[in-house]
């Protein structure tokens, strides 16, 4: 058994988050302490900082909404694309058919007006 252990991804994620974590607390603590210096309550400065992080947080869910809410129709135009049969019905077409040279439907029926005795 080795006496010393290697350290996982996911140990050294979690160390980052955690000091990043703590710059945060203390980069917010320093600004408590800034606005206090400019005569703002103390309470009143974590009260102002609270409301910019919901305002921070309801922008962030409002861009995700919008975000997912364009994926989900981009997934439905690709879904409708695929399952479209636009390209499957036959088209009419000039042939000679049993009723003289016209055009002709799916279904050999002649759809244009013309005289089948004329040449």
């Amino acid at each position: 058994m080795k006496t010393t252990s290697r350290t996982t991804n996911a140990e050294r994620a979690g160390r980052w988050f955690g000091r990043a974590w703590r710059g945060f607390v203390r980069q917010e603590a320093r600004a408590v302490q800034w606005l206090a210096g400019k005569g703002l309550p103390a309470g009143v400065a974590r009260l102002l900082l609270w409301i910019v992080k919901l305002a921070v947080f309801a922008v962030l869910l409002y861009v995700a909404f919008w975000l997912a809410l364009l994926l989900a129709f981009a997934v439905a135009a690709a879904w409708l694309v695929r399952n479209s049969e636009l390209d499957d019905e036959k088209q009419p077409e000039l042939r000679d058919g049993h009723s003289g040279v016209g055009l002709y439907d799916k279904d050999d029926w002649r759809i244009d007006m013309g005289d089948p005795d004329d040449p």
